[in-house]
């Protein structure tokens, strides 16, 4: 009995060794929203649920090889990047938008671990804003990623339009890191905001929820599913995976993706 062909993921993202971020993450999400994740790693990480606490980035070269076979031979409907690593990777997987310009791209820019170590040098963070943000589809910042990706510490909101401006068609900036009692996200098409979604704030802090939103709102945009509604989903599956975060290390709780 032949089935239909689930849309297929590519991936960009670290390696994770405690499972709650990076690849794994985007590989849980993506299936979970009947996708197949295509999975290329960016960098290899040291890291527990409290803190990264080194990295070394995967050769651009190699990484661009093999998105080229995978594009190549794959039917690929979405692209999400997370993690890069370096400038190299980042002009690297430039080179791919020249050629897969109507493939939508879902960035994460994972700047910063959790815990706060940097992720990301100022070649990186100028490549980014150059290269990749005027290519994406939906950018998936919190408050202090879209200020430095911005170079201000101007409010949230105007932050998020100044990414729109940059290039980013779509910006889910997500609330996390305000004060607010409820999480307020907001998505931004051409400088306003399109639609405010909102959720009762969780006590804990979590290792893996900005990996997991973005890999399932790429998940749903392969499936053709508008803006809108796909970032309701996404944020809606994300909060679900957060209530219900295992305790596994001594750190941050772990998105149960399996709900």
């Amino acid at each position: 009995m032949r089935t239909s062909k689930p849309p297929v993921v590519l991936c960009f993202s670290g390696l994770d060794p405690t499972g709650g971020a990076g690849i794994q993450a985007d590989i849980e999400s993506i299936i979970k929203h009947g996708c197949h994740a295509a999975p290329i790693i960016t960098a290899n990480t040291v890291q527990d649920t409290k803190n990264v606490i080194s990295f070394e980035a995967v050769n651009a070269t190699l990484i661009l090889k093999q998105a080229r076979t995978i594009l190549k031979d794959m039917p690929v409907s979405a692209i999400k990047i997370g993690m890069l690593g370096s400038g190299e990777i980042a002009e690297a997987i430039y080179t791919l938008f020249r050629q897969y310009s109507d493939i939508p791209v879902i960035l994460d820019p994972v700047l910063a671990a959790g815990g706060g170590s940097s992720l990301a040098q100022k070649d990186l963070i100028d490549a980014v804003n150059t290269l990749i943000i005027p290519r994406t589809y939906i950018l998936t910042p919190n408050i202090p990623e879209a200020q430095l990706l911005t170079n201000t510490k101007t409010q949230p909101e105007a932050a998020a339009q100044r990414l729109n401006k940059m290039g980013a068609r779509y910006v889910l900036l997500t609330g996390t890191h305000s004060n607010n009692p409820d999480v307020i996200h907001k998505l931004y098409f051409k400088s306003k905001t399109l639609r405010t979604f909102k959720c009762k704030r969780l006590k804990n802090e979590f290792h893996g929820s900005g990996c997991t939103l973005a890999a399932s709102l790429a998940a749903l945009i392969a499936q053709k599913m508008e803006p809108i509604n796909a970032c309701q989903n996404a944020l809606d599956f994300t909060y679900k995976t957060l209530k219900k975060a295992h305790v596994l290390g001594n750190g941050q709780l772990i998105p149960n993706r399996n709900i």
